[in-house]
């Protein structure tokens, strides 16, 4: 119960708790009353214990109000849970409530994040630019597209391609096709939907690797292809299979005996 009544004075635009959140009244009317400072930081912290509550749908919740009532001082809070907070709906939360917020002051808290030591917070940024499109982000977005964890390659993948500019897209594509190869089916998938959301400009360097000496980056250059001439067809490749035909002639071969 207390966190509910926390909840509720974050959530003051709300008409109920599960109502489509609405403007507040000066955003509607151009009126010009702000809280005062001192009332702000209740706020902040109101809205810091709120998502740290157990309940995912009081997080969601809180997540939601913030996005409601935008104001500076809350975007840490906001940035600082991205990277902790297990459950993907209300990640998907905080990053539409950063999105309503100022943009150049959630761009400059964001991109220290993108040198975190945390792979979730570099992720989760990432996927809040994607959706800012701030094109002065991409050397920084550029840099992770090779990064160590999947997750945050993935992102950084996606929102690479969000901010791409015209004429770069053949060497954005011959980077991406670097990573061909790489990780499960769905990094695999990821990358190909990646190299074919840049079209034409991704087709040399994605038939360049089909001549590629691994059967694996082969096999994934392969369904890449096939994915930039039907965009609309699903992602099939035969990377495992060729994984395990590349295990088997790497094995040590075992001499035959003769009687």
């Amino acid at each position: 119960m207390t966190q509910d009544r926390t909840i509720t004075s974050v959530t003051t635009p709300w008409t109920d708790a599960g109502a489509t959140p609405t403007p507040p009244a000066d955003e509607r009317v151009g009126g010009t009353e702000q809280a005062s400072h001192g009332e702000q930081l209740g706020h902040v912290g109101q809205l810091a214990t709120a998502l740290s509550a157990p309940s995912a749908q009081t997080r969601l919740r809180a997540a939601m109000a913030a996005g409601s009532s935008p104001h500076g001082d809350l975007v840490e809070v906001l940035v600082e849970r991205c990277g902790v907070e297990p459950d993907f709906f209300v990640r998907d939360m905080l990053t539409w409530a950063l999105t309503r917020h100022d943009h150049r002051t959630v761009v400059a808290r964001l991109l220290p994040e993108l040198g975190s030591t945390v792979p979730q917070a570099r992720s989760q940024a990432l996927h809040t630019l994607s959706k800012l499109r701030d094109a002065g982000t991409r050397a920084a977005v550029l840099a992770l597209l090779h990064d160590t964890d999947d997750e945050v390659a993935r992102a950084a993948w996606r929102t690479a391609v969000t901010l791409v500019q015209p004429g770069e897209e053949a060497a954005l594509a011959a980077s991406l096709a670097r990573e061909l190869g790489r990780g499960d089916r769905e990094v695999r998938r990821s990358l190909s939907r990646a190299l074919a959301a840049l079209g034409e400009d991704a087709r040399e360097a994605v038939v360049h690797a089909t001549e590629h000496p691994d059967p694996v980056v082969r096999a994934h250059a392969r369904a890449t292809e096939r994915l930039l001439d039907d965009p609309e067809s699903g992602f099939e490749d035969d990377v495992d299979e060729a994984r395990r035909t590349a295990a088997l002639l790497a094995a040590p071969q075992v001499p035959e005996e003769h009687g």
